[in-house]
């Protein structure tokens, strides 16, 4: 999709806060309110805004604990990694999941409120999941840098 200046600036004031008016839209961007609606109408249709979302301070929710684990299946059959894919979707303590090229062969963004509700999940779940052949685990010290704006 071609966007113009003006699309990659509204893309940029939706991503900044999406909870802004098409009124606010409209005077940043010198638009009426009519065509902002339009433009974010036309750039919703053709999926590149994908949704809208809250994001949540994980620590008010007891969630602070985050840990990056590489897990590396046990083999690499096309049934494998169709079977881990969609179980791992099912665990909702893990935010993020990759397939990823190297060492492993998944990144997973887990979020738990402490180190034993971490171990919890590893045995009774993450591990417990069929054709895993091993893991390793990161866990975060502190958060240099988490967005979710794309630069445009």
């Amino acid at each position: 999709m071609k966007l113009d200046s003006i699309d990659k600036g509204l893309l940029r004031y939706l991503q900044e806060d999406a909870k802004q008016t098409n009124k606010e839209l409209s005077a940043k961007l010198n638009l009426s309110v009519t065509a902002v609606y339009e433009r974010i109408k036309k750039l919703e249709r053709s999926g590149l805004i994908k949704q809208y979302v809250a994001i949540l301070d994980k620590k008010q929710l007891s969630l602070g604990f985050m840990v990056f684990c590489h897990v590396k299946l046990a083999q690499h059959t096309e049934a494998n990694i169709t079977d881990f894919e969609a179980e791992v979707s099912k665990l909702p303590e893990v935010l993020e999941c990759f397939h990823v090229s190297g060492e492993y062969d998944y990144l997973l963004k887990v979020v738990v409120e402490d180190m034993d509700a971490f171990r919890t999940f590893m045995i009774n779940k993450l591990t417990s999941l069929n054709h895993i052949g091993s893991t390793q685990s990161s866990f975060n010290i502190s958060e240099v840098k988490n967005s979710t704006a794309i630069s445009i």
